[in-house]
């Protein structure tokens, strides 16, 4: 039997011209991701800076006493509050009672577990504030000095490590309390003014707070999602959860021509290129990846098929528009912000007169 050989050079320029046969123009696609997931950042954003003027204006109240307009406690300010949050959902995991202090820091706490378990950590990229902020900080670097700087291996890890080790600390904290001393402390004046003392934090900021805080900004704009990637329990806890998600990033070997795009879009440093599924715990789901990837099909966000051995035309089927995880983060908040609201488990009901003894001393309140 006679066999042709083809010149290493004539091989290779085939396989530059298959590779090249595989590449379709996505138009729009890239960038569509990216829109809906800003509009839903800058969204969420302008919500929270409304719920966070009328906490102001709320606060106001109290601290004159009554002079000046009343406005509603905005109960979504519960949401700056996650050890609160956790603290209700022990105690409601323990006594099946949803406390009836910051009842919300536990329904908000759910809601964004929730969206972790069905869209990956979407909460992180596509809700959280402090994540907006922090990623157009990086973005600012990158304008001002044309790069990120990235920290090196030895030192990513065991700074990586770091929001595990305080998640670890504060579910210790919440998990080894008593259940009725939970309950004391969520509804003792300390517990009660928990956020009007986090508003404090920051109108009444020290020495060592502003340092601490300058120091992250600026370490924000050198450094990708500094804050996120390295110091953040909140995101930790999200991560883990993200774990059990049906929704993964999936790169298609056989569609990908190997440029690496997407290696180099991922803000969490993930090797993007050489896997074919991300289930790592840093997968934000930003979509970043999918965004940059010149190939059609070769990289989709997409709800796994439950076999292995499915053929890549059937997980393409059940790829995940960015649509599609914006509506399904709209359903999860809503829906269960909604229902709190409708089984009054929304808001602290608690009278004017025990706001006026507290909110005006909440600096002297201590635990």
């Amino acid at each position: 039997m006679l066999t042709l050989s083809v010149p290493t050079s004539e091989a290779a320029k085939q396989n530059a011209e298959v590779k090249q046969k595989k590449v379709l123009i996505r138009r729009s696609a890239p960038e569509r991701s990216q829109q809906v997931r800003r509009a839903v950042q800058f969204a969420f954003l302008l919500l929270n800076a409304v719920i966070g003027l009328q906490f102001i204006l709320w606060v106001r109240y109290f601290e004159s006493a009554g002079a000046a307009h009343y406005f509603e406690r905005p109960a979504g300010v519960d949401g700056w509050l996650p050890i609160a949050g956790l603290m209700n959902l022990r105690y409601f995991l323990a006594t099946h009672r949803i406390p009836a202090i910051h009842p919300s820091a536990m329904v908000l706490i759910v809601v964004f577990l929730l969206s972790s378990l069905l869209v990956k950590k979407a909460f992180c990229s596509w809700l959280c504030p402090v994540g907006t902020v922090s990623e157009y900080l990086w973005k600012l670097g990158r304008r001002l000095f044309r790069r990120n700087f990235i920290v090196p291996k030895g030192l990513d890890f065991p700074l990586r490590s770091l929001k595990y080790i305080l998640l670890a600390f504060f579910v210790y904290i919440v998990f080894t309390m008593a259940v009725p001393d939970l309950g004391d402390f969520l509804a003792s004046p300390f517990g009660i003014v928990a956020d009007v003392k986090m508003l404090n934090f920051f109108r009444y900021l020290g020495t060592v707070g502003m340092v601490v805080i300058a120091a992250l900004v600026v370490l924000s704009v050198f450094i990708q999602n500094f804050w996120c990637r390295f110091l953040c329990p909140y995101g930790a806890l999200m991560g883990i959860v993200s774990v059990l998600s049906p929704v993964k990033i999936r790169r298609d070997g056989g569609a990908c021509i190997d440029c690496g795009k997407c290696n180099k879009a991922c803000p969490s440093h993930l090797p993007v290129d050489r896997l074919v599924q991300i289930r790592s715990v840093e997968c934000t789901g930003c979509m970043e990846c999918v965004a940059v990837c010149p190939a059609e099909n070769a990289l989709q966000m997409a709800l796994m098929p439950r076999r292995a051995e499915t053929a890549a035309a059937r997980w393409r089927r059940r790829a995940l528009k960015p649509q599609v995880v914006a509506a399904v983060l709209a359903v999860v908040f809503f829906g269960l912000v909604g229902a709190a609201r409708a089984s009054g488990h929304w808001q602290t009901n608690l009278s004017r007169p025990v706001y006026m003894q507290l909110v005006p001393n909440a600096e002297n309140i201590a635990h």
